[in-house]
């Protein structure tokens, strides 16, 4: 595992202490909050270092996303100093929806998003919450057109497009936010860092989170309404932290054979590290998705076993393909939340221009990435078991 705090031996162009300064000077701020941020800051760096193979583009992308993220932090918490009335804003009872990737939580989070009494994390303000965005000027704010310009480099790409077609104010998942404080598996999916995803693994994710409410308090203090849409595949590992910041949580948790979805995860990822990275082994992606997700399973089972099924609802994406609407229906009725009329007619155009593989499928398989379906199938057998998760061949 990378040492914390290592210095820039082997003249790795990515340094600490150069993006914290450069963050300083470029917002005139200076107060980062908790400190324990640095941590895996650090940490992420060491690994990028030591394991990540970086390719020149590499370098700049990763330059360009931690600078962001050091100044969002510095700017989110100078909102707090400033307006002291931010931090009394409730976040009540969000929805949030976790699963494996590729299980429909995209999916999930768009019909949410379609509902006007939820309020979502949109693409663009994740990347950049502040100034925090007014209700007046929300559909138009400038950011939207800088960051659709962003996701136009990918989306060019026809495969890419296949496997997804999000847009600026599409909703999103927590990686800028938990970003911030750099205790998010999200980074993971732009270099091969495993020595961060150990340390990520057994890091205390509660200092994180907290920020991750912070950001949210200061969006919704201009903007209503209150009722969050979030989503993040990851936190299936960090369930016990989550909760604890979040305790009247709705958990929508989405389901689908792993060994299905699994071969689609490290397809995307692959995608992704290839344009920044020098090299990519399909072999080693495919062991390390393996391990993260089937543990990420255990400890969400682990956890809801402890705490009981008040606060999950199960969404298998069969159901949600077949019967969206329905399935949405089952979800409010479980929280005694009424699915008005508006919200209903939303939510089925929504579902009717966004059919599964619109812009064509993506030809992968189990084998080019070193994956067995009988050895997937071992590895999530408890989980599979316990949800009675239909198995695909």
């Amino acid at each position: 595992m990378p040492q914390v705090g290592a210095g820039p031996e082997m003249n790795f162009p990515l340094d600490a202490e150069q993006l914290l300064d450069t963050a300083r000077v470029e917002t005139s701020l200076d107060d980062f909050g908790d400190p324990t941020f640095e941590e895996g800051l650090r940490v992420l760096l060491d690994a990028l270092r030591d394991e990540g193979d970086l390719s020149p583009m590499g370098i700049e992308i990763h330059r360009f996303t931690l600078g962001r993220l050091l100044r969002e932090r510095l700017r989110v918490l100078d909102w707090h100093r400033r307006h002291p009335e931010i931090s009394q804003q409730a976040v009540r009872a969000p929805f949030f929806i976790t699963g494996l990737p590729r299980t429909g939580t995209t999916a999930l989070s768009h019909l949410l998003a379609e509902d006007p009494d939820t309020r979502s994390l949109a693409v663009w303000e994740s990347e950049e919450p502040t100034p925090p965005p007014e209700t007046a000027t929300r559909d138009n704010d400038p950011r939207i057109a800088a960051c659709a310009q962003r996701l136009g480099y990918l989306l060019a790409n026809p495969e890419f497009l296949k496997m997804y077609d999000g847009t600026a104010t599409s909703p999103t998942e927590n990686i800028d936010l938990l970003g911030q404080h750099f205790r998010t598996e999200h980074f993971e999916g732009m270099a091969a860092i495993p020595g961060y995803i150990r340390w990520w693994l057994g890091c205390d994710m509660l200092p994180a989170y907290r920020h991750h409410k912070l950001t949210l308090q200061l969006l919704q203090w201009r903007c209503p309404p209150t009722r969050w849409n979030l989503k993040s595949p990851p936190d299936l590992c960090h369930l016990p932290a989550f909760a604890q910041i979040y305790p009247d949580a709705r958990i929508l948790w989405t389901h689908r054979d792993p060994a299905t979805v699994l071969a689609s995860v490290c397809k995307l990822i692959a995608f992704i590290r290839a344009m920044q990275c020098e090299h990519v082994d399909p072999l080693q992606l495919g062991r390390e998705q393996l391990a993260l997700w089937s543990e990420g399973t255990r400890r969400a089972l682990e956890f809801r076993s402890s705490v009981g099924e008040t606060n999950f609802v199960d969404v298998f994406l069969a159901d949600m393909v077949k019967r969206p609407i329905e399935t949405v229906a089952k979800i409010y009725d479980r929280f005694d939340l009424p699915l008005t009329a508006e919200a209903e007619r939303r939510m089925r155009a929504w579902s009717h221009s966004h059919g599964l593989h619109r812009h064509g499928s993506v030809s992968y398989t189990l084998a080019e990435f070193g994956l067995d379906r009988d050895k997937i199938r071992e590895a999530f057998r408890s989980y599979t078991d316990h949800f009675s998760i239909p198995l695909e061949d």
